[in-house]
């Protein structure tokens, strides 16, 4: 009676733990009964009857390979695609892999509207990468990241949304050109260097030259300038030297005019003066090349008498 008993025990004990089913937060169970969808188990303990209900196991990624499990999995999911090629616009072909960054909103339709969910979602993601990057050229592909990953995550969020699938983010890890496109775009930007250096060097000597031109046209204008400042100050220094003298020869007139009265002209004491200063200065040079012409003597006499009518009245 004991045995019995203790049977029954370990039977209740066992069915018990069949029966009770806790699930952990963030993860679910899709519970069939008799192989007919029955309810979508909630964290938590949850009851079963055991050998009628079983929990429907879904195909998952583990470690990067397919595996079958009956935990289903609600927080948001990272799937790292292989490298896959890819023909761009202009026939180039490269090598492209992804991020996918998803989670399950709705576990029935997760198990029930596809079989193979992440293989479904790979395939997607391929296909779709595929006909996005067909219609770019391979500089644009380099260069427009940010707009293939939009665009390849609104596609695939619309295309998984049968599934119960929300695609949060796309990001493309790795864009590789074959070798010999990798050789020539270094030597293209190794062309663009050059060519921005040689830009550059011109520049810096067109303005090197503009600035030299310009410092010596500014140098021609001061030294103009200058030359005509002192010419202004030659020709005024000139102009008051030759006032000067008109005034002391004036004044001088007026003394002799002064001196010999007003009968006398003061111009013929003048030239008498002048006259015989030429001759002294004559007298000085070269005798041998000096010519003596003949004078008015009485013109002559007449400037000396001025003279000495000067030296009467003095």
């Amino acid at each position: 009676m004991m045995y019995v008993l203790i049977v029954c025990v370990v039977c209740i004990l066992i069915f018990a733990k069949m029966a009770l089913i806790i699930i952990p937060q963030s993860e679910t169970k899709i519970v069939e009964r008799l192989g007919k969808y029955h309810a979508t188990l909630q964290p938590g303990i949850n009851l079963i009857i055991p050998f009628v209900d079983k929990a429907k196991e879904i195909v998952v990624i583990k470690r990067g390979l397919y595996s079958y499990s009956n935990k289903i999995d609600l927080r948001e999911q990272v799937y790292d695609f292989p490298k896959q090629n890819v023909i761009t616009k202009d026939n180039v072909q490269t090598e492209i892999n992804a991020l996918l960054y998803f989670q399950i909103v709705d576990p029935f339709k997760a198990v029930y509207e596809i079989d193979n969910l992440p293989n479904a979602i790979e395939k997607l993601t391929q296909t779709t990468l595929r006909n996005i990057i067909g219609e770019l050229e391979l500089d644009q592909t380099l260069t427009s990241r940010d707009t293939i990953n939009t665009k390849l995550r609104a596609v695939l969020d619309d295309a998984t949304n049968k599934w119960g699938i929300k695609v949060n983010r796309v990001e493309l890890q790795d864009i590789t050109p074959p070798a010999s496109v990798l050789a020539a775009m270094e030597k293209q930007m190794q062309a663009e260097r050059n060519k921005r250096a040689t830009i550059l060097t011109s520049e810096g000597q067109k303005a090197s030259e503009i600035l030299q031109s310009e410092g010596e046209k500014m140098a021609t204008i001061n030294r103009a300038e200058a030359a005509k400042q002192e010419a202004i100050l030659y020709a005024e220094g000139e102009a008051q030297a030759r006032i000067r003298k008109a005034e002391a020869e004036a004044i001088a007139i007026k003394k002799i005019t002064e001196a010999v009265g007003a009968s006398t002209n003061p111009a013929n004491y003048l030239l008498a003066q002048k006259y015989i200063q030429m001759l002294e200065e004559l007298a000085k040079g070269d005798k041998t090349k000096t010519v003596y012409l003949p004078y008015e003597a009485t013109n002559l006499m007449g400037s000396i008498g001025g003279i000495k009518e000067l030296f009467k009245s003095e």
